[in-house]
């Protein structure tokens, strides 16, 4: 399996057997100066969408007729079980609900929060555990920071987690960096490219690592 960060919260992961499915495409010109990454042109067969906002429900741009999930359903045999949970620390009131996406491809199973923005109940935790790769937002402000993205992690416990959803030279929303989420973790890979190759055999034994991808867009 290869993931590739394409920038916020937009990851494209494809499978060993070409199979292709792209997490929360982004409409590059939908905030101005304040958001400028590339838009995402990735061919996909299916897309996952964790709310409706416009930097995380560009699936019109991609090219082709790919899947749109807006909750649990099936990619060209992946199945994807969506878990409800909210935008906010209250309930959804001030920003809404947020999807998280369970799904293995490889062998490995994969968890992407979304916009989360709170920490876990026990019922999510069981629905999501046990994970291989973690997708985590860290910024902060619209979504959980740094402290509670690592208590996140503590209450899911996966073999590596991916940051995204922070501040980068394309992204000026008032968010956090990355530093701040790296500064609560002890096992750190800045991989230093956009993407990397996982097979099933390498994932990490103990501990869960932190891999940070450069944004491809």
């Amino acid at each position: 399996m290869r993931i590739k960060w394409n920038g916020h919260a937009s990851f494209t992961i494809a499978s060993d057997n070409g199979t292709v499915i792209v997490t929360d495409p982004y409409d590059p010109g939908s905030y101005g100066d304040e958001f400028t990454y590339e838009v995402v042109r990735e061919r996909a067969d299916g897309v996952l969408v964790s709310h409706g906002h416009p930097d995380h429900n560009y699936a019109s741009g991609l090219p082709g007729s790919p899947v749109v999930l807006k909750d649990s359903g099936l990619i060209k045999g992946i199945t994807i079980t969506g878990i409800r949970t909210f935008h906010d620390e209250s309930g959804g009131s001030k920003r809404g609900n947020n999807m998280v996406f369970r799904f293995t491809v490889d062998n490995i199973t994969l968890c992407f929060l979304g916009d989360l923005g709170h920490i876990l109940s026990q019922e999510q935790i069981e629905m999501i555990c046990p994970v291989d790769i973690l997708f985590i937002p860290v910024g902060g402000t619209y979504t959980i920071d740094g402290d509670m993205a690592a208590r996140v992690i503590d209450q899911v416990r996966p073999k590596a987690a991916i940051p995204m959803h922070f501040r980068t030279k394309k992204c000026c929303f008032p968010i956090t960096g990355v530093d701040d989420f790296l500064s609560k973790m002890k096992e750190i890979k800045r991989l230093g490219k956009s993407d990397i190759y996982i097979p099933s055999d390498k994932l990490p034994y103990e501990g869960t690592e932190v891999w940070v991808l450069d944004h491809a867009c």
